[in-house]
């Protein structure tokens, strides 16, 4: 497991507190120079007949730009930004995992949960914003019995909470077991030496191209979800 440990590049400590320049900081920034640089250069030259790099990127942002469509209405066109970029930095952040000797940051639930408390945080100031603070009805829906009311906005209140929690666990957990996998096959790839090797280097292939789609998949369902929080925000009433 100590393919997934964060350990300081740069030690550098103020005040008492660490804040080294970790590994996990290193790919973060790798993720946004590498993504930056794509976008950059396939729209770099623009044209009516797209090449390849051109053809990616707008494939991508068409992509987005139609989850956020359907799951938040045209409200949440000002919103693509922001939604987009999570998408682009979750995708390139599980493809850089799955280099060698790389480190998965989308593995570690501090570096995934502060996107999701983010996405929690924009949530509720857009929904106090479209609503006022009639928002607050979110976790005591009209026409609530009172009785009720001492249960349901507890519950109401964890549920709500619970968001950040379920996209950060499903994303982290997903990385975690699948470069597991990898890193454990990959050692009877060794122990078995070149003739025995063979079949669990294939399996070991194969499984690299089906964690592929599983980060491209993962960065998806992180991006919908997002999605679907926003647009209850804007629409539940």
């Amino acid at each position: 497991m100590e393919q997934f440990n964060i350990k300081p590049i740069i030690p550098i400590e103020v005040g008492g507190f660490d804040i080294s320049f970790t590994n996990s900081a290193l790919f973060m920034s790798l993720a946004v120079v590498l993504s930056t640089l794509f976008l950059v250069l396939a729209m770099r030259k623009r044209s009516l007949i797209p090449g390849t790099m051109q053809s990616v990127a707008e494939s991508i942002y068409e992509f987005v730009a139609g989850v956020v469509k359907e799951n938040v209405g045209h409200e949440g066109k000002k919103f693509f930004p922001f939604i987009f970029t999570i998408f682009i930095f979750i995708a390139f952040g599980n493809m850089l995992g799955l280099l060698p000797y790389s480190f998965t940051f989308t593995s570690h639930v501090s570096a995934v949960g502060t996107i999701a408390i983010i996405a929690l945080i924009i949530n509720v100031v857009v929904g106090i914003r479209a609503k006022g603070w009639g928002w607050l009805h979110t976790f005591c829906p009209a026409g609530s019995p009172i009785i009720a009311v001492p249960i349901l906005v507890p519950i109401e209140m964890i549920s709500f909470l619970a968001k950040p929690f379920s996209l950060t666990v499903r994303l982290s957990a997903n990385m975690t077991v699948g470069h597991v996998m990898l890193k454990v096959i990959a050692g009877f790839v060794v122990m078995l030496g070149l003739a025995g090797g063979v079949l669990p280097l294939l399996f070991d292939c194969a499984i690299v191209i089906f964690e592929i789609g599983i980060g491209l998949l993962q960065a998806y369902i992180f991006t919908v979800l997002s999605c679907i929080y926003l647009g209850e925000a804007l629409h539940e009433h």
